[in-house]
């Protein structure tokens, strides 16, 4: 590794310590703007969903298999919510999308 990949480590560290370490030392009361309560409840669901979405589309041989998968897994989350039934109708949708393709 040359030198310039040493300051790169640093300088992700440092932000990523600012980052959790700053909230803890500025906020001592509890935050009761309810804009900015609402907006950190939903940060984590968000960033997950940016990461996972992606790679949703993309995890299959085709991309329509892909958004119909994706299609799938709304609709059956939205009626009933069971994770796992999510998941096994996803792959349902993937392997018959697939079947359908070929």
């Amino acid at each position: 590794m040359n030198d310039q990949t040493y300051i790169y480590l640093l300088v992700a560290a440092v932000t990523i310590y600012a980052i959790r370490a700053l909230p803890l030392t500025l906020i001592q009361k509890e935050i009761q703007n309810t804009f900015i309560r609402s907006f950190l409840y939903y940060v984590p669901y968000v960033t997950l969903a940016v990461m996972a979405f992606p790679a949703i589309i993309t995890a299959t041989s085709s991309l329509i298999s892909g958004v119909v998968a994706f299609a799938v897994a709304v609709i059956v989350a939205w009626i009933d919510g069971n994770l796992f039934k999510v998941a096994v109708a996803s792959c349902i949708a993937v392997y018959a999308t697939e079947l359908v393709i070929l």
